[in-house]
């Protein structure tokens, strides 16, 4: 029996017309002013892209067409135009100078119109962009969004979606899938907030370099410095998973105020006792974690309501994880702020674009064959130059977050190219945090970690010169009687019929391949996956996250057989 989907998390949201995602979609970066423009837009798909004669019907922002929380179900064929349309009234007292339009994401190409006038083209489907409407607005205002999405073209970053779903690929994912929002900012505003570890303090910088100053509760108060500060704690208090402590602090200029966190925590690489090993706070950590591919059932990309990311996040700590990889996707900063309010480690990924090759890609490295020169892969200028542009995009909104300690730039080769000047690239964004080149294979030299897939064969991995990183194995299926989204066709790495044989291997293989590789230099393992998601049947939650598949106790005491 497959999934049923009015029980999941959806549920309730299905058969009302209450407006989704009403939280403030900007944690690290709060102000007073806020008008959610989530619910009902007018809907239209078209072939060309002049604007629709209607909008015969009506889609559920922030879920994509594709899912059943949008309203819509349907993948609107490739390269169609699509567009949404709603109208919206200032409240009286919102205009304090200048009005932000915010989008978290549209999967892949966005133009924004306020009142008929093309304000703004946005090029990546998986960032989130802002645009100053102030200048076309009236008393009643009509916004229109025209999205464009053609998986078809390989140059735009895509993860897993795929035309054809099945096994480890998805379906896809069209058009507006986060927050569509407003504010009202003072025209000189805080544009940009950059918060830096450094060692155990931080420094926080604004965009533009306005006067102002910093108050941290308990801390003190701060002047800027040409637009910067310096804050050293005497005895600070570190974020870990296990002490996931945050600093509130705020940011006061002449006309703006904004609202925010820090924490402080360090990372570093030390040799203990002959191994090279991955520290948090000055001190080896073994990041026992999970791949977290971020889909639901429901709403594709984007769970049902904001509260399913601590759900998830809380039902992996309490399996005793400490760490979850991103993979291949960008949340909502909502996750995020998750992860660093409820301690949890997460590697990010950035998302792939290029060409999938199997044989290239999965089967023959699978068996063994891992050794390819890259420079001259992917060699379409188009293809580099949009993932530079993503890659880029993607640290910049996401570095403030504590709970990132790790980033993953090519998985397996897809998309992969002259990865060690990439890394290079990706050092002058951020070398505050680990980086992981080329996670799989075709290694290269510029990384600092080592770093391996492992499935259908013993995990056997000696420790180098830098620290060894499992960064993905296991890949368990077994399938929850109710709870699969396709009966028919199962994916995964070793099948199990019944939930005491599945849990049973999963512990054999943490007590008799990873426990004993964690003694002998393993610094990191991360098991595929947090949830099944369609085909793929190897989650540790179902993919309606309504059954667990394994028991908490057991689980516990292996994670405690991992720790230092």
């Amino acid at each position: 029996m497959p999934i049923d989907l009015t029980t999941v998390q959806g549920e309730a949201l299905l058969r009302s017309n209450e407006t989704p995602w009403t939280i403030y979609p900007r944690p690290q970066m709060r102000r007073d002013s806020y008008l959610n423009l989530n619910g009902f837009w007018g809907f239209s798909v078209v072939s060309h892209g002049d604007l629709p004669a209607e909008y015969p019907q009506q889609i559920r922002v922030p879920f994509c067409p594709e899912s059943q929380l949008s309203g819509i179900g349907q993948h609107p064929q490739d390269g169609n135009f699509i567009w949404y349309r709603r109208n919206f009234t200032l409240p009286e007292d919102f205009h304090k100078g200048r009005v932000l339009l915010h989008v978290g994401a549209a999967d892949q190409t966005a133009q924004i119109y306020v009142n008929q006038r093309l304000l703004a083209e946005h090029t990546g489907g998986y960032e989130s962009f802002c645009v100053d409407i102030t200048g076309a607005l009236q008393e009643n205002n009509e916004l229109l969004i025209r999205c464009r999405d053609d998986l078809r073209d390989k140059a735009f970053p895509y993860g897993k979606q795929t035309l054809k779903r099945g096994g480890m690929w998805y379906t896809p994912v069209s058009g507006i899938w986060q927050s569509v929002w407003l504010e009202s900012v003072p025209e000189r505003y805080i544009e940009k907030l950059h918060i830096e570890n450094r060692g155990a303090a931080v420094q926080i910088s604004i965009e533009p370099k306005l006067e102002g100053k910093i108050i941290v509760p308990g801390v003190g108060e701060f002047a800027l410095n040409d637009g910067t500060v310096h804050i050293a704690p005497k005895e600070p208090h570190l974020w870990s998973p296990e002490d996931p402590y945050l600093y509130d602090f705020s940011i006061e200029t002449a006309q703006d105020r904004v609202d925010s966190y820090f924490a402080i925590r360090t990372l570093e690489i030390q040799n203990i006792d002959g191994y090279p090993r991955l520290c948090l706070n000055g001190k080896p950590y073994f990041f026992h974690g999970l791949l977290d591919q971020g889909y639901w059932p429901d709403g594709l990309f984007t769970p049902a309501a904001p509260e399913c990311y601590a759900e998830d996040i809380l039902a992996m700590k309490n399996l005793g994880f400490n760490t979850l990889r991103k993979h291949i996707k960008i949340e909502p900063e909502e996750f995020y702020y998750q992860c660093d309010k409820l301690g949890m480690v997460v590697f990010q990924d950035m998302v792939n674009n290029g060409d999938y090759n199997f044989l290239r890609d999965t089967a023959l490295p699978t068996i063994g064959l891992q050794k390819l020169n890259d420079r001259n892969l992917h060699k379409s200028p188009s293809v580099r130059a949009a993932f530079l542009q993503g890659m880029e995009a993607t640290v910049a909104q996401l570095k403030n977050h504590p709970c990132i300690c790790y980033w993953t730039i090519f998985n397996e080769g897809w998309g992969q190219f002259d990865s060690d000047n990439v890394c290079e690239a990706f050092r002058k964004l951020d070398s505050s945090r680990f980086i992981d080149t080329t996670s799989g294979w075709f290694r290269r030299s510029n990384t600092d970690v080592d770093s391996r897939h492992v499935y259908f064969k013993p995990v056997k991995l000696s420790a180098g010169d830098k620290p060894l990183v499992l960064s993905e194995f296991g890949g368990y299926s077994y399938k929850p009687e109710g709870h699969v989204f396709n009966t028919e066709n199962t994916y995964g790495y070793g099948k199990f019929a019944d939930q005491d044989a599945f849990s049973d291997a999963v512990e054999k293989l943490y007590l008799e391949q990873i426990v004993p590789a964690f003694h002998k230099g393993l610094c990191a393992a991360i098991y595929t996956q947090v949830s099944d998601v369609e085909d793929e049947t190897n989650g540790l939650l179902s993919y309606d996250r309504k059954v667990c598949k394994l028991d908490a106790q057991k689980m516990q005491k292996i994670a405690e057989k991992l720790k230092f």
